[in-house]
Parts: structure tokens; C-alpha cells; sequence
């Protein structure tokens, strides 16, 4: 049974694949198509099947259609006011040309760690495109080092949630995973960011230009480089605010509101109306070319919100299955050392649901018990180890894949030849280095 789980399992991934790249069907219908499939293939009660899907879609797009759509908004407008290009003129005559891989590495990494992945991504891609336009590089170059600064310090550091639900699973010391963490992070995030830039950007050249924002100026002045950076870092700030507030001397009540206003969606809706005023009416902008501009840059959002609810159905039903559990199952019989155990379970997992939150916590859950009667397990690096395997591989299950794909204007093929591998590149060297860690401590 276990096995033939695992082989429908399979056969739905490659329906996706085959529906997108071969029948050029929307990824939505595709990913639609191969969640009834592995419904019906695993056993799932047919009144089981819809439910299970618009859980999946529900639990992705309530936390993130809100934040899409907000953070495309100020990305168009940091766009269309030349912000954007303030920013990205900034960094190019700051580091040159040569050196910006590494600027955009530096510029994920740290904006990464107060942020969610996907917020991230919409604060930076702006910026990318930016720069994109004004140097005429490859955008994978410049786009690739973001992402991989975004994504090790959302696999691995905290606060981010999984993060804090394997070390709250293990009885980690929050204090040692940070430094843990980062330690790991910085390696694994240089090689999988500027230098596999720098190779992969000579073999692939992406076919499409990103199309849900397009940087084209409207205003009839540029704002000012200083602006421009503080729009763009806003949200940022708000949420370290945010996630400091309950460390700080505080009042209960102002407390409260500063982890309100630094919620994503509250710091992405601030900063929207900050650039409506400064980069919208203040660069000569009327009320309705904002108005205009905000509806055309959502229009194409809805194809995106589509394709991550899909993804989020099809995940809930990989789970629904039972295709998690059978792999932690298979994985828990093996003898092995419980990082190499915690690292193997997350990274299957993730394969599985496409969700690196439910890896991490889900693997911890299985380890934890394992590791219950053992000595001289270090739990700090174990809380790393299980949150390298959950970035392993994000394939057409991983909302974070769509994100990619379409933000960039990348077909499937192009998306598993940069990001796939950005993200298995990711999971290894950390994982690596949590060994030689391991050795040292």
C-alpha cells in the first residue's frame, strides 16, 4: 500500500508537469486535475475530496491573497514613480556592476529575517526588475542571490514559524538556534545565491520578462533616492517593530499595536498609502492614475492567486492521503543519527506536501520522541538540521515554485533549472555545515 501510495503520488506530480508544459494548460487546471487524481488513486472518500481541496486553498490564500495583492500594488507603484530605479541606480554605482549578485544577497538575507518569504519577494522584486532594466543583465543573476538570501533565513532562522515550532517541538535554546543558524545560513545562502548566479545565468536565459510588474515611469519628477529607500524598507521596519515589541518595556496597549501594525498585511497596507502620497501625488501622480494603476497591476494577480490556491489544495491533499505520514513511517525504521534522521524525514516530506513549515514541524514531531532517551544529541543544530530538509526540492506542489515562476515570467523548465535547484543547493551545504558544526561543538 505504502508503495503504491508513493507511485500515485509520483503520477500526479508529472500530470502537473505534463498538463503545464505539454497540453499548455493553466498550472491551476493542473494542479487541480492532480489533486482529484490523488484523491480518488489513495483512497480518499469522494465526499473527503473537495473539502480536502478548498481547506488546502483556504488555509494558503487566507494569509496570503491580502499580502499578493498589497505588495504588488506598492511594487507597481515603487515601479511607475521611478523609485525603484532610484534604488536600483543606488546599488549600481554603490557596488558596480560586477559586484551586485552580492548586494542583492545581502539585501534578501537581512530583509528575509524579519519578513515571510513571500513578502520578500514582492518588497524586492521591484528592485530586481529595476536593475534588471537599467544594467540589461541576465534578471536571474540579479534575481537568484535575493531569493536564496530570502529563503535559508526563512527555512532556518527564526522567527520565522517553523523555525520557532521545532525548537518549541525539541526544547531547543532559542538563543543558540539564532546563532546556529546564521552561522549555517551565510554559506549555504553565497552558493546557492551569487555563485550559482553567476554559473546558471550563462546556461539559462529566461524566454519571458516579468509581467505582473513592468517598469515603466509615469511621474513627471523622480523622487529622491532617501524616499525611495525608506517606502521600500517600511514594511520591513514595521515588522521588526513588530517582532521586538514583546521584549521591549512596554505598555500592554502599545505593545498590541505594534505587533498589529507590523503584522504583514498592516505594514503592507501602511506603506501603500505612504506611497500613494510620496511617490504617487507628490511626484505629480492624480488620484486617478494611482486608482488605474492599482487595478492594472491586480488584474494579472488573480492568475497568480489561482495557481498558489491550487497549490495550497493539492498540498492539504497529499497530506489528506496519508502520503506524509507513510514517508515519516518508512523514514522512522531506519538506524540512523538523529540529524541525519530529522534532516531525511523534512526532506521527504517536503517533497510530499510541498509545504517547508509542515516538514519542519512535522519531522520534529516524529524525532522528537526518537530522540527522547538519547545523550549528547545537540538540539540546536537538530532545529537546523530538520529545517535544511524542508527546503529540499520545491517542485509544482511548493507555492513558493508559482511565486517564482511567474513573478519572474520563467516557464516550468526554466523554474526547476534555477529555483529547484537553488532550493536542493540550499538544503545540502546547510545541511553540510551542520555537520561540521556538529564536530566542532
Amino acid at each position: 500500500m505504502d508503495t503504491y501510495l508513493l507511485l500515485m503520488t509520483l503520477v500526479s506530480i508529472v500530470i502537473v508537469i505534463i498538463g503545464v508544459s505539454v497540453f499548455k494548460w493553466h498550472a491551476f487546471i493542473s494542479l487541480t486535475v492532480a489533486s482529484i487524481f490523488l484523491a480518488v488513486t489513495s483512497g480518499l472518500e469522494l465526499d473527503q475530496i473537495v473539502k480536502a481541496y478548498e481547506t488546502g486553498v483556504g488555509s494558503v490564500l487566507g494569509h496570503l491573497v491580502g499580502i499578493l495583492a498589497l505588495g504588488t500594488i506598492l511594487g507597481k507603484l515603487m515601479a511607475d514613480s521611478g523609485a525603484g530605479m532610484q534604488v536600483a541606480d543606488f546599488f549600481v554605482r554603490s557596488f558596480g556592476t560586477k559586484r551586485l549578485p552580492w548586494a542583492m544577497l545581502i539585501a534578501g538575507f537581512i530583509i528575509g529575517i524579519p519578513v515571510f518569504f513571500e513578502v520578500g519577494i514582492l518588497i524586492l522584486l521591484p528592485l530586481v526588475i529595476s536593475i534588471h532594466k537599467t544594467t540589461k543583465q541576465n534578471i536571474l543573476l540579479i534575481a537568484l542571490p535575493v531569493i536564496a538570501g530570502l529563503s535559508i533565513v526563512h527555512g532556518l532562522v527564526p522567527p520565522h514559524p517553523g523555525a520557532l515550532a521545532a525548537i518549541s517541538i525539541y526544547d531547543a535554546n532559542l538563543g543558540r538556534v539564532l546563532l546556529y543558524s546564521l552561522i549555517v545560513a551565510i554559506p549555504a545562502a553565497i552558493i546557492a545565491g551569487p555563485v550559482y548566479a553567476k554559473w546558471i545565468h550563462k546556461r539559462v536565459v529566461p524566454q519571458g520578462e516579468p509581467e505582473l510588474i513592468r517598469v515603466t515611469t509615469l511621474s513627471k519628477e523622480l523622487p529622491g533616492t532617501g524616499i525611495s529607500f525608506f517606502v521600500i524598507l517600511l514594511p520591513v521596519l514595521l515588522m521588526i517593530l513588530s517582532a521586538v515589541a514583546p521584549y521591549l518595556p512596554l505598555g500592554s496597549g502599545l505593545e498590541k499595536l505594534l505587533v498589529f501594525i507590523g503584522s504583514p498585511l498592516i505594514a503592507l497596507l501602511i506603506a501603500c498609502f505612504v506611497a500613494f502620497y510620496f511617490l504617487g501625488m507628490k511626484q505629480g501622480m492624480t488620484k486617478e492614475t494611482i486608482k488605474k494603476l492599482s487595478e492594472e497591476c491586480l488584474l494579472p494577480v488573480g492568475s497568480i492567486i489561482l495557481i498558489i490556491g491550487a497549490g495550497g489544495g493539492f498540498k492539504e491533499v497529499l497530506i489528506e492521503s496519508g502520503v506524509g505520514t507513510t514517508i515519516a513511517q518508512m523514514s522512522e525504521n531506519l538506524s540512523l543519527s538523529p540529524l541525519v534522521l530529522a534532516f531525511m524525514i523534512a526532506g521527504l516530506i517536503r517533497i510530499a506536501t510541498g509545504s517547508a513549515t509542515v516538514a519542519l514541524t512535522t519531522a520534529a514531531g516524529i524525532v522528537s520522541p526518537v530522540i527522547e532517551h538519547m545523550s549528547g544529541v545537540n538540539l540546536e543544530l537538530l532545529v537546523i538540521a530538520t529545517g535544511a530538509g524542508s527546503l529540499m526540492f520545491s517542485h509544482v506542489n511548493d507555492a513558493g515554485f508559482w511565486m517564482v515562476k511567474e513573478y519572474l515570467g520563467l516557464t516550468v523548465k526554466e523554474t526547476f533549472q534555477t529555483w529547484t535547484v537553488l532550493e536542493t543547493l540550499l538544503s545540502f551545504i546547510a545541511f553540510g555545515t551542520v555537520l561540521i558544526v556538529n564536530l566542532i561543538v
